[in-house]
């Protein structure tokens, strides 16, 4: 009955998300208030008020060192030839740091420049001059002073000025309370057990914590489903008790989507879809005075969202200005497309290399949480804007300190799950440093190393003449650089199978009786050229093989792709398929290698890597997960530019 009722309804419009935005701020017409809470409460607080002090700080004049008061001008004829004798209580008295200066007094000694005669009696040899080592009255701080305006953000240091003022209670604005409502039959709390189709809820706990940043209280509410009297329930109950309503999913235009009906029934919809990828399929609107977001499902689309619409009703509340990011400019290492009309955010990983900050992008796939997590910052394709070519300059917004990202290591090139185990033993041992991975293949790793847009590049490929792995290509390649190939593993590739092997894969002719769905690899992955080899040799065209043109990214989304179905197979390593609980049945032993220029080697962070490498803990880790032979004991190989033209 609720699905004849509510027919499915395309998106409105594709409001420009700047427009979408200021429409919702100036419907958020509700009156902030605030609170008064202990200073010692009140880090990252919001002050209500300009704050003043109710006393000065020293509120006295005090001694600013260990030694003697005295009358300045009664010191004047203290030479090192003539040393002048002062006696206690009449001409001098003895103080410590932050003493009260007693009457009659105007100036401090040092202790070190004082000669103790006698209990009674000092020698000094040099004068002193008026207030030379005492701390005035408001020195620091003085009666009635303001120390902050109103919409200031406590600091750690800020509470301790509030209480040096005799403060002890601060008014601070009251937080705004944003409901936050999951929706959707599909959601299971992340200690449930899974089943195919069933999701776990995670997004609620992210725009939670978005929230705590920036300064609102956040009430998560349990999973609602995709009912709209309970979604109707949820959300009038949210706006009796909240300032502000984030219903999560239901917002694009599917057949279950009833975020739009229910919300266009009990109040006013502003928006119903922005002109923005990701994040398009948002709904705002407004209920008896509060404002409801409505963000999608996919989580980069909801938390970009989420700081679209959210952040800054939030910030209006609470009376401060939205904070910026910190913006750089960068070179993109590859081109990347966007669409007129919408504006495009685009996750980068950025690293500095040859003296320049370069960019990549990121998947762009608005249900990959890890490309933000992964993300260094993020480029905005304005909506007039067809998108930059490869080694254009472009502005990026920070998601990272511009030092983290100065001091990492770009990899680029073949995935191995070796490499987050380097980044993480790096880390360890250089706190500042760590490795940023971009798995594009062995090719375009060599590439990346040619271009300038990496430091080290992880390859494995196979010479179909020679049967040599690496050398090669990286003589035909980088003909005009100074390289090195630095030996780093022996693995076997293999394929990768269900468990039990129901096909019963073991040669490459199997895939094409059995009509395997098999998944590959991206064109110039390592992976990919040795099956082309494979294929060639028994005489097996791309087309036999049922899945050819099917490509992943990685070891690991192979591995996960074939979990999943049981006629499936892919050729990948061992330690993906023991990962994902495969069988394994071996194909082929071949070399994985790192390419770098020469420059990188000999640099801090080249011989930092190389040493992590050569550990002991770094070899017994790879060869606890198994499959693999550490051989960095080998010597690497230098290509000079010279010699290879």
């Amino acid at each position: 009955m609720a699905e004849k009722r509510y027919q499915r309804k395309i998106y409105l419009e594709d409001k420009p998300r700047r427009d979408a935005k200021q429409e919702i701020l100036d419907a958020f017409q509700l009156a902030s208030e605030s609170e008064w809470i202990p200073t010692g409460d009140a880090l990252g607080r919001i002050t209500a008020q300009a704050v003043f002090a109710n006393v000065s700080m020293p509120h006295y004049h005090a001694s600013a060192m260990d030694g003697i008061a005295v009358n300045a001008e009664e010191t004047y004829e203290a030479h090192e030839q003539r040393p002048l004798r002062l006696r206690l209580r009449d001409q001098f008295a003895f103080v410590d740091t932050g003493n009260a200066i007693p009457p009659g007094f105007n100036a401090v000694i040092m202790i070190e420049h004082v000669h103790v005669i006698d209990d009674e009696t000092i020698e000094i040899i040099e004068p002193a001059t008026p207030w030379q080592h005492i701390r005035p009255i408001g020195e620091d701080i003085v009666q009635e002073e303001m120390l902050f305006p109103q919409g200031h953000r406590l600091r750690p240091a800020d509470l301790g000025a509030l209480l040096a003022a005799q403060i002890t209670r601060v008014q601070v604005m009251k937080k705004p309370l944003v409901t936050i409502i999951p929706t959707g039959n599909e959601l299971v709390a992340a200690d449930d057990a899974l089943a195919a189709g069933k999701i776990i809820e995670f997004n609620g706990t992210v725009f939670a914590n978005y929230v705590k940043e920036w300064g609102g209280e956040p009430n998560l509410h349990d999973i609602v489903k995709d009912e709209p009297e309970s979604i109707k329930a949820a959300l009038l109950q949210a706006v009796e008790s909240s300032d502000i309503i984030v219903i999560n999913a239901g917002s694009s235009a599917g057949s279950r989507d009833f975020t739009v009906h229910v919300l266009a029934e009990l109040g006013t919809v502003f928006t119903h879809g922005v002109a923005t990828r990701p994040g398009k399929p948002v709904i705002l609107g407004k209920i008896n005075q509060k404002i409801v977001v409505g963000v999608p499902g996919y989580p980069v689309s909801a938390y970009l969202a989420l700081e679209w619409f959210v952040r800054p009703l939030i910030c209006k509340y609470l009376q401060i200005p939205e904070p910026e990011r910190q913006k750089m400019s960068v070179k993109l290492g590859r081109r990347i497309v966007s669409t007129m009309g919408a504006e495009d955010f685009v996750r980068v990983n950025i690293g500095y290399v040859n003296g320049q900050y370069v960019a990549n992008p990121l998947t762009r796939a608005a249900g990959v949480t890890m490309s933000l997590v992964r993300a260094d910052g993020l480029l905005v394709v304005p909506p007039e804007q067809l998108g930059y070519e490869q080694g254009d300059d472009a502005e990026v917004e920070l998601l990272r300190p511009i030092e983290e990202i100065k001091n990492a290591i770009v990899f680029s090139g073949s995935h191995d799950l070796t490499i987050d185990l380097l980044s993480s033993q790096l880390k360890q041992q250089r706190h500042d440093m760590k490795i940023v991975s971009s798995h594009v293949g062995s090719m375009a790793g060599v590439m990346a190393i040619r271009k300038g847009e990496a430091h080290v590049a992880g390859i494995h490929l196979l010479d179909p003449e020679t049967r040599e792995y690496n050398i090669s290509y990286v003589k035909k390649l980088l003909s005009a650089q100074d390289a090195v190939l630095y030996p780093f593993l022996k693995r076997t590739q293999g394929w990768m199978v269900p468990k039990g092997n129901p096909l019963k894969i073991e040669q490459i002719s199997d895939l094409a009786e059995t009509q395997a769905d098999f998944v590959n690899r991206q064109k110039g992955a390592g992976t990919r050229i040795l099956f082309d080899l494979l294929l060639k040799e028994q005489g097996i065209s791309p087309e036999q093989i049922k899945g050819y043109d099917r490509e992943m990214f990685s070891h690991l989304s192979v591995a996960a792709e074939v979990k999943g179905n049981e006629k499936a197979a892919g050729l990948g390593i061992y330690p993906a398929a023991k990962a994902m609980g495969l069988d394994f049945v071996p194909v082929a032993d071949e070399s994985y290698d790192l390419l770098m220029t020469k420059d990188f080697f000999e640099s801090e962070q080249g011989r930092w890597l190389v040493s992590v490498i050569q550990s002991h803990d770094f070899k017994n880790a790879v060869e606890k997960i198994g499959g693999y032979a550490v051989v960095s004991q080998s010597e690497p190989i230098f290509f000079e530019a010279a010699k290879l033209r």
